[in-house]
């Protein structure tokens, strides 16, 4: 079982995209894929159609009371660990139990009947459940923004991975994925030429193609389920055959 955080502090870089897109793409693909929200905005649950989600579905019961995952709800051919706004409770609680930051990695560790990959979309901070989610990877998926915004985040997310490595020494970037990128601004262009020399292990950028991406999340399914075979579509499966090859995952081209 692969194990991927999306992870960044900086909000709008499209991590949630990512975790949703990506992995409705491997389960096409014939993978069992579980997703794990941890954003108490719990945007991944919303724009999977899920509602009505009830606290214990959450990964509350894991981070504050060390129990087993929840149950998954079934989408689209996903199983998703949904989100709710309580979830923000568990910040301080998480930190208030000693271990209690890696209750998610031994949860997974403890799974039956384990998945071929698990993909959990972290909340735009660098609080205690985006610990929780760092900590149970065996990678970080990182969305850089092809922006000054993308740029200036980076430090941070670099301290972060320093103190996570603290715990977990084998902790590491698989893959940074640019993001929102349009190749007729210049801006754009020059900012990606210096995450190209910056950073090892960058993606295809993701490019700037509001319309589809706004639509699908209105009608809360995935790109490739709203739009197969489009633009936004083939953009975000060469994505997903990125994760796969730093996953060790085997899926078609």
């Amino acid at each position: 079982m692969k194990i991927a955080t999306v992870f960044n502090h900086a909000g709008g870089a499209g991590k949630t995209s990512i975790v949703r897109d990506v992995g409705y793409e491997l389960a096409a693909a014939g993978k069992r894929v579980l997703l794990i929200d941890l954003d108490p905005q719990a945007s991944l649950t919303k724009w999977l159609g899920v509602v009505d989600v009830e606290e214990d579905e959450t990964v509350y019961p894991v981070a504050v009371e060390s129990k087993a995952l929840p149950t998954p709800r079934e989408v689209f051919g996903l199983h998703l660990i949904p989100s709710h706004i309580n979830l923000s409770v568990a910040e301080a609680q998480i930190a208030g139990q000693i271990g209690a930051v890696m209750s998610l990695r031994r949860a997974l560790q403890e799974l039956e009947s384990p998945y071929d990959v698990v993909l959990i979309d972290s909340p735009p901070s660098l609080g205690q459940l985006a610990a929780l989610g760092a900590l149970a990877s065996d990678v970080l998926i990182v969305p850089v923004l092809t922006s000054r915004k993308g740029v200036d985040a980076l430090p941070g997310l670099q301290r972060a991975l320093g103190m996570y490595r603290q715990l977990r020494p084998e902790l590491r970037v698989g893959l940074y994925v640019p993001t929102m990128f349009d190749g007729r601004r210049l801006h754009d262009k020059e900012i990606l030429a210096g995450l190209q020399e910056q950073l090892t292990g960058l993606a295809t950028p993701l490019p700037y193609r509001a319309a589809v991406w706004l639509d699908s999340t209105n009608a809360e399914q995935p790109v490739g389920l709203y739009a197969p075979d489009s633009p936004q579509h083939r953009d975000i499966q060469k994505v997903a055959h990125e994760v796969a090859q730093v996953l060790g995952l085997e899926v078609e081209a």
